[in-house]
């Protein structure tokens, strides 16, 4: 009996992690509209969170049943086989589910869970029974096929009503919304609390030991009642509440929206994390409940019989799920991820698009026109003038911050979730929490003309990126808990522990990604506050250009290194580096857009500058790409490294350029330009070398003494050193004369 408690063991610390790992996924289902649109503080957001967390895991209890006996038939295992099959539904979790925090990627815990207990079950039956129709008795296939449908239903239903709410609450109140709000607001918070209670009475409260079956007969038989009343009595509330204070009561609903999700979250959604140790506990008790018989030969029919989770389980499960929601950095980046995908101003997008993406972005347009052709000017033109988003810009907060949406959207967010979650559940279905928070964020972003033109194909990518995501969730939790089960009930204790350290090296490598991309996001993600004056927002400027040469200069003498010797682990660190060029590239544009945008009068010649030091920032990371392209194809291709005598002349010419760009970063991250003139020696002398390097070049060419790779890539490696160093010196010139500017319109305030 020493390996199953073994087993308890692992599986109680195992459950530790999986609410951890659980919690940093799931947390953008109730965070998402409060984060993005701030309707408070981070903490009041947390608290209010936190509250909802650990209220909602009291009412868990009876949620346990879905692991024990909802996807396979604990009949036909032994308590062996069962412990077997919840280990490796553990193990599987918390790999897969910290792999998409990594990345940011919002995933269901339910589909995880549900795929995973399927193919540790499937696995052990096939062990035991092989390919016979006996299989299908050990899988409760009409509950698996139920969720599968669940899956799609989410996706449609939750698309379709997002995009039409949001839709006509906006067309109703426009972006400007606070002048008919005071008018007609109180009829919206009815509307928007009665679907946020009923969604806490019937998603949040279901398997409490405080609501018994009579109390739940009770409710839904009335619930029609439910809703008028509740409609009436906080309409009258909202209504004195607008009318008689200066509350904003938007912040309100959002607030008391969050608390609900999180509720519904701890009390349907704990089950996803500790259901399955639970469940093996309880086979461990049936199968020892007997002295003197046989633990492996006991089935486990007993698992079918209801069950209440311990409350002091309960609670701490909660604790360490409050305690993730404050600690977890990986929860903050799934929650980043949708909140960017759901912006309202365009900006640096998080992903790239696809060929699918541009695809459906046409079909999209082509709709579009199709529709406006078939549709009345007169209609066309109210509309586009009650949707119009360049008629408001979001105002930061007291952080600075600008919010990613507006707090109209963050309720309409909060109301459709709930009132689909809620009628999905009163008819049985399984909907998934996740599936219909991030379908419904998308679609009310969608209806707000977030995805223009410049940011659809972006943002439509980032979907489609997360819908595959949940597809390739299933396939993964199937296949990795069905090798994981067949590893450990073969390997025994031996397995167990290798899939252990295992889980340890994958954390670990896991963790150091998620801290690369952070940085590399961190760095992107940078923006000039919109309360920034012009004269604050020129060092900012200089600052990011001093760290864009900076990254220039570390990927040149990376990729010199690496072509002199040889090297094409260099040149490959070199190529990986290039994202970070282009990283500072992206913040220093959207630095110089969002000036211009928020100048606070006309700067004279200011467009052209601008224009001008963009250009050159596009010519130094075309051919830094291009010089490290070319340099890594060369040595990958397993051509000649360039002999001795281009060697070092290639490392005098890089040290030239590395001179002159060490020179420039200095002077602009100081902003003192003193030493211009001595910058401007620096190119000349660059300049005079590669043309002198040059005629050398062309000398060996003739005499034989060169390979013609070798040739070509040196004398277009020189070409690319010398365009660098002309397009960094003119930066030096821009910015030496925007900060003389600078300095005389302070003089001049002053006097």
């Amino acid at each position: 009996m020493e390996f199953y408690i073994f087993i308890l063991v692992v599986l109680f610390f195992t459950a530790l992690a999986d609410l951890i790992v659980g919690v940093s996924n799931d947390a953008v289902n109730f965070l998402n509209s409060a984060v993005g649109s701030k309707a408070a503080s981070r903490r009041t957001i947390m608290i209010v969170a936190a509250l909802g967390v650990l209220v909602g895991t009291t009412f868990s209890s009876g949620m346990m049943e879905v692991a024990r006996k909802g996807i396979f038939n604990p009949e036909y295992y032994v308590m062996h086989e069962v412990m077997i099959i919840f280990l490796a539904v553990m193990l599987t979790d918390i790999l897969l589910l910290d792999l998409y925090n990594t990345f940011g990627l919002p995933t269901s815990t339910t589909v995880s869970i549900v795929f995973e207990i399927l193919g540790g079950a499937v696995a052990i039956a096939l062990v035991k029974v092989g390919f016979s129709m006996e299989l299908f008795q050990h899988i409760n296939s009409v509950g698996v096929l139920k969720i599968i449908s669940g899956i799609a239903l989410s996706v449609i239903f939750a698309f379709i009503f997002g995009v039409s709410i949001q839709f006509i609450t906006r067309t109703i109140f426009t972006f400007n919304y606070q002048r008919l709000f005071k008018r007609y607001g109180a009829i919206y918070c009815g509307i928007a609390l009665t679907a946020i209670s009923i969604f806490i009475v019937i998603k949040g409260a279901k398997g409490s030991s405080l609501v018994t079956p009579e109390i739940e007969k009770w409710i839904m038989s009335h619930i029609w009642q439910f809703i008028l009343y509740s409609m009436l009595g906080w309409t009258v509330i909202w209504g004195l509440i607008i009318y008689f204070t200066k509350l904003n009561v938007l912040k309100i609903i959002v607030l008391i929206g969050t608390f609900a999700l999180a509720l519904a979250f701890a009390a349907n959604d704990l089950v996803n994390f500790i259901g399955a140790p639970l469940g093996a506990l309880s086979a461990y008790e049936i199968g020892t409940a007997t002295p003197g018989t046989d633990p492996l030969s006991i089935t486990m029919s007993a698992l079918k019989n209801p069950v209440q989770a311990k409350t002091w389980i309960l609670l701490l499960a909660g604790v360490v799920m409050v305690v993730t929601l404050w600690r977890s950095r990986k929860a903050q980046s799934v929650t980043k991820t949708e909140v960017g995908l759901g912006r309202q101003d365009e900006g640096v997008e998080r992903f790239a698009s696809s060929a699918l993406s541009r695809g459906i972005v046409r079909i999209g347009i082509s709709l579009f026109e199709v529709l406006k052709k078939i549709t009345p000017k007169t209609i066309q033109q109210k509309i586009s003038k009650r949707i119009n988003p360049e008629s408001f810009k979001l105002k930061p907060t007291d952080d600075g911050e600008v919010p990613a949406f507006d707090l109209l959207r963050a309720a309409v967010n909060l109301m459709v979730a709930s009132a689909l979650v809620s009628f999905g559940t009163s008819l049985k279905l399984p909907l998934s929490t996740t599936f219909v928070t991030f379908m419904v964020a998308m679609s009310t972003s969608l209806a707000d003309k977030a995805w223009g033109r410049e940011s659809a194909v972006y943002r439509v990518n980032g979907v489609i990126t997360v819908i595959g995501g949940w597809f390739f969730t299933a396939f993964m939790a199937f296949s990795t808990c069905f090798l994981f089960a067949i590893f450990i009930y073969f390997g025994k204790l031996p397995a167990i522990l290798v899939l252990i350290f295992f889980g340890f090296y994958f954390y670990f490598r896991t963790a150091r990604l998620h801290r690369q991309r952070e940085a590399e996001y961190a760095r992107r993600d940078r923006k000039l506050s919109a309360q920034t004056g012009e004269v604050d927002a020129l060092p900012r400027i200089m600052m990011d250009i001093s760290e864009f040469i900076s990254t220039t200069a570390n990927v040149i003498t990376q990729c010199c290194e690496g072509l002199t010797g040889g090297k094409r682990k260099e040149l490959k660190e070199a190529k990986k580096r290039l994202k970070l060029v282009q990283i500072d590239s992206d913040a220093v544009v959207e630095d110089i857009l969002f000036y211009l945008q928020t100048s606070r009068h006309e700067e004279k010649g200011a467009a052209p500058r601008y224009g001008r030091q963009i250009g050159a920032m596009q010519i130094i990371a075309a051919n830094l790409s291009t010089l490290v392209t070319n340099s890594y194809d060369h040595i990958d291709n397993n051509h000649k490294a360039p002999d001795e005598e281009q060697a070092e002349e290639l490392k005098h010419t890089t040290n030239l350029l590395i001179d002159l760009l060490q020179k420039a970063s200095k002077a602009l991250e100081r902003r003192k330009f003193s030493n211009t003139n001595d910058i401007r020696k620096t190119l000349a002398e660059l300049k005079e070398t590669i043309r002198r390097l040059d005629k050398q070049q062309m000398k060996r060419i003739k005499k034989g003494k060169t390979k013609t790779r070798q040739s070509l890539l040196f004398v277009s490696s020189l070409g690319r050193l010398e365009r660098i160093g002309e397009q960094v010196m003119s930066l030096v010139e821009l910015y030496k004369e925007s900060a003389e500017e600078a300095h005389e319109e302070v003089s001049q305030v002053v006097d």
